[in-house]
């Protein structure tokens, strides 16, 4: 069976409206959650995130064909490991401050259900270039959905944006807390469904040729 031809513009748009991992998909809400009350914590948890899906999408491509199908999840949860340890450590050394804030969330990474399942419905399935593609558009999808939420709880709760006062009045200090971050979600997500229903036509590209 020959595999199905992708369109990369279609695919990066997938993973950023369509299928936004957080947006969209409504996955890995805790640590976001958790890691949003700033830009620079969404960030870096977005960056770390997009490494990992792009490379382990790669790997599995690159393997499919030697991973036997019982063993297969065991499989994805190793090449994540592998990826999600390269990624703490560089962290750990290079970014302190903020390692000492989110390093838990970092390890969680392995167990984030939209790597996994983008290993298993789009890159056990397909040839490295679509696959490292879905996973850059899946990776920038959850990035940007990160930086998004912590730059609204940041601007709202501390009344500044990348660390810079913006806002001079008293800033409400529920938007930092977690009941905030969901409701920052929850409205975002609104907005997201409204653009992906307005403009994409709210039909994502399934990875497998199928949804």
């Amino acid at each position: 069976m020959s595999e199905p031809k992708h369109s990369y513009k279609k695919l990066i748009l997938n993973g950023i409206f369509s299928e936004n991992p957080v947006f969209r998909l409504a996955l890995s809400l805790c640590p976001a959650v958790a890691v949003t009350t700033s830009v620079k914590n969404g960030f870096l948890m977005g960056a770390a995130v997009l490494f990992v899906m792009t490379m382990v999408n790669i790997t599995v491509s690159l393997l499919r064909s030697f991973i036997n199908p019982k063993v297969r999840i065991p499989a994805y949860i190793l090449i994540i490991a592998t990826y999600v340890s390269i990624t703490d450590m560089v962290m750990a050394a290079y970014s302190r401050a903020a390692y000492k804030e989110m390093g838990l969330y970092i390890q969680l990474i392995v167990v984030f259900a939209i790597i996994i399942s983008r290993a298993e419905l789009f890159a056990s399935r397909n040839k490295v270039v679509p696959s490292a593609v879905d996973g850059i558009g899946m990776g920038l999808g959850f990035l940007g959905a990160l930086v998004l939420v912590g730059a609204v709880r940041e601007l709202i709760g501390k009344g500044s944006l990348v660390g810079i006062q913006i806002l001079g009045k008293d800033p409400l200090l529920i938007a930092v807390l977690p009941t905030g971050g969901f409701f920052a979600i929850g409205l975002l997500m609104g907005l997201f469904n409204w653009i992906d229903m307005k403009y994409f036509g709210g039909k994502p590209d399934s990875g497998g040729g199928h949804h």
